[in-house]
């Protein structure tokens, strides 16, 4: 990636949270920031203009990652404007929490189609793109409940195991050409959905954090940020938790 005039970058899933704070963490003049967005508004115009901010590119698109008729017009469009992708961070997840005895089908398979095949499908157009450049880097996000489970949230818990093994095949699967494919997990992150629970519930979730603390969307965007640096060129297949010692 070294020599490039243009680090192309691609978050999916940018307009909000961690997303929204990877996006800002990449922006930097010689680089163009592609993310995609399902619901439009100030969201996505907040997150431009702190790119832009930076003296970075950026592009937003209104592309659903479960769909790969979607995802591939996304890629086509990326090429078609920068002839090629350096990053891909597969960000993009949804939430829909119930007991596994309640939970509807329609709940389990959306979670898996979004979080889970939406990965794959990103992954799979990024891959053939970085392979004719023989290099490239790949981050997926999962989740601490990936690897420990959470109570009500077997869809979700689910779909960030997937994308664990999604991960560690991958990179072996990718190595070869100079890509490499890495996870990182957040444990409990501060975004607009953790600030609407009570008090009460937010207050037992830090009471299981060792650090003590509910962790910041810039804490997850560092660690993706350095994994998609040439400092990282020698880690892959790995999952960097970023939890405060929630899961150690």
């Amino acid at each position: 990636m070294a020599g490039n005039d243009q680090r192309t970058v691609v978050v999916t899933g940018g307009s909000r949270g961690i997303g929204r704070a990877i996006c800002v963490a990449f922006a930097a003049p010689g680089t163009h920031i592609f993310f995609n967005y399902v619901s439009g508004g100030d969201a996505v115009s907040r997150t431009e203009d702190m790119v832009r901010e930076k003296g970075a590119a950026v592009t937003a698109m209104k592309v659903n990652v479960a769909l790969a008729d979607e995802v591939d017009g996304f890629f086509d469009q990326i090429l078609k404007q920068t002839g090629r992708v350096d990053v891909l961070v597969n960000n993009a997840g949804i939430t829909r929490d119930g007991l596994m005895v309640r939970m509807k089908e329609k709940d389990w398979d959306d979670v898996l189609d979004t979080n889970l095949k939406g990965s794959f499908h990103c992954a799979r157009a990024a891959a053939r793109i970085m392979m004719k450049q023989r290099c490239g880097r790949i981050i997926n996000l999962s989740s601490v409940a990936g690897v420990m489970g959470n109570a009500g949230q077997v869809n979700y818990a689910s779909s960030k195991a997937g994308m664990i093994g999604l991960t560690k095949a991958s990179a072996k699967e990718l190595a070869p050409r100079g890509i490499t494919v890495n996870a990182v997990a957040p444990g409990w992150i501060e975004t607009d959905m953790t600030a609407s629970l009570p008090l009460k519930v937010q207050e037992a979730m830090v009471s299981q954090i060792p650090l003590g603390r509910i962790g910041q969307p810039e804490d997850v965007a560092e660690v993706v940020k350095f994994l998609a640096s040439e400092a990282a060129g020698y880690i892959t297949g790995q999952v960097i938790h970023v939890s405060g010692g929630m899961y150690i």
